[in-house]
């Protein structure tokens, strides 16, 4: 029996794709918004970390 057999007895699996597309969205969104508003200079401070040392 082929998988796509298992899905079709599986009661509103049609709904999924369509949450997880929806998810994937909000979360792009939400990355971009926050890319987009966030202050210059912290951004630059967070982007030296992992250059400076610690002596």
């Amino acid at each position: 029996m082929k998988f796509i057999n298992y899905l079709k007895t599986i009661a509103g699996v049609d709904i999924f794709p369509m949450i997880s597309l929806f998810i994937f969205f909000l979360f792009f969104m939400g990355l971009i918004w926050y890319v987009f508003s966030s202050d210059r200079r912290e951004m630059d401070a967070l982007k030296n970390i992992p250059l400076e040392t610690e002596e």
